[in-house]
């Protein structure tokens, strides 16, 4: 390993068996052990699914990692993207020593502060305090240098009421809070966030990625998991995107994360459920969700930066009489929140029932975009919610009408009235 890498990960993999912990069965230890004392290979690690949640399994095993190969240098921020079960929060686990591989080795060199989910590494029963002096700790620094670092912690936090209360009647909120603050101001040599950032509110997370720009800077080393993609741009140089499991795609982070959305994130216009299989719960159950657009002038359904279109959706409501506001939030595919409309309370009788939502035409920008709704009791109890509902892309179909930068930029382009006088 060369001396400004920090982090080589060489040929990783880890296997799994599906449904149960452990082999789950003698006959296949004993062929391990009968393999080991023959100096041949374990058989298991020739077999096993690909880690795709959308299939059927065709193996008792399947591999989290496969083959994974990169490196880290000093001073850089590494961000990694790809969906759920991609194997991200795996290859973290692997890289602070949480779990061991497979196959394959992972060198690193220097102290690692991890923090891959709320709680990790504090005590429940212990207090803040005595949490914030046990990492410390525990990533070898003596009680004079987190005495030096400890106030800071605490400031940043924003704990301090409660630093001396058993961090478990902290929040969620509170607890990513401290743990963030301990893992960033405690000086490790490399310092590994999985998504554990969505649990604090937009505040903080913005404070999060400073401190990561921060800690960066001083030549310290950052690996990063989010689906926050406008959070990688901003802190990281350099992306990986995994997917099944496998290394997709790896170099700059703008490259890395164009081919992921190409490769990702496919239009979902239009979904539709029987009666029978319809998604939901005894309050609410889903029918169909719909982007219906406004026919262009060639008469093609193609949503432009120009056109309206209507989100249309059927529901059954199972409750009578009960109070429900409808919320519909619209995302950009970078995770930036476009608008979130929302109905007043209203009194729904059972049955079926439908809404659509108009969106004007000249309000989005040309991008990719996802739907997610929400059925809410009384303004505060969550009946239902439905993440990721549709995605459609929103096309400049005439090509040649953007900014002087040659692309419109921002997640929206109304057309406001611009006055200009002579004063």
């Amino acid at each position: 390993m060369s001396n400004n890498v920090v982090i080589k990960v060489e040929n990783i993999s880890k296997q799994y068996q599906i449904g149960q912990i452990g082999t789950g069965m003698i006959s296949h230890d004993i062929k391990r052990w009968w393999a080991l004392m023959r100096g041949q290979e374990d058989p298991f690690l020739k077999v096993g699914t690909e880690n795709d949640r959308t299939k059927k399994a065709t193996s008792d095993y399947a591999w989290a990692l496969r083959d994974v190969n990169f490196e880290v240098k000093q001073g850089e921020a590494l961000g990694v993207i790809g969906k759920n079960g991609a194997g991200k929060s795996t290859l973290l686990k692997l890289m602070s020593r949480v779990t061991s591989p497979t196959t394959g080795q992972i060198k690193i060199k220097g102290r690692v502060a991890s923090l891959l989910e709320v709680g990790t590494g504090f005590h429940p029963e212990m207090t803040g305090r005595e949490n914030i002096y046990m990492n410390g700790t525990i990533l070898g620094m003596t009680r004079k240098e987190i005495n030096r670092k400890f106030d800071e912690i605490v400031d940043f936090s924003g704990v301090e009421m409660y630093i001396d209360t058993p961090v478990k009647r902290y929040s969620s909120g509170m607890y990513v809070r401290l743990a963030f603050g301990v893992a960033a101001h405690l000086e490790p040599e490399i310092l590994i966030v999985d998504e554990v950032l969505a649990v604090g509110d937009a505040e903080f997370q913005k404070k999060c990625i400073g401190k990561m720009s921060d800690v960066a800077s001083h030549g310290r080393t950052i690996i990063f998991v989010s689906h926050n993609l406008l959070a990688v741009q901003s802190l990281c140089k350099s992306a990986i995107y995994m997917k099944s499991g496998t290394v997709a795609d790896y170099g700059p982070t703008e490259k890395v994360i164009n081919n992921y959305l190409s490769r990702e994130i496919q239009n979902c216009v239009e979904r539709k459920w029987t009666e029978d299989e319809a998604f939901g719960n005894d309050k609410i159950t889903m029918l169909s969700a719909r982007i219906i657009s406004d026919k262009n002038e060639d008469g093609a359904e193609v949503i432009d930066v120009h056109t309206s279109f209507d989100v249309a959706f059927e529901f059954i409501n199972h409750v009578d009489d009960q109070a429900i506001n409808l919320s519909l939030v619209l995302y950009t595919t970078s995770g930036v929140c476009v608008f979130n409309v929302s109905t007043d309370s209203l009194k729904l009788s059972t049955g079926r029932h439908r809404s659509i939502l108009r969106v004007p035409g000249k309000l989005l920008n040309d991008d990719i975009y996802t739907i997610t709704l929400h059925f809410i009791k009384d303004t505060s109890v969550m009946i239902l919610s439905l993440e990721d509902l549709l995605t459609f892309e929103v096309l400049d179909v005439k090509r040649g009408d953007v900014g002087w930068f040659g692309k419109w930029i921002g997640a929206v382009r109304p057309s406001l009235d611009f006055s200009l006088d002579r004063i």
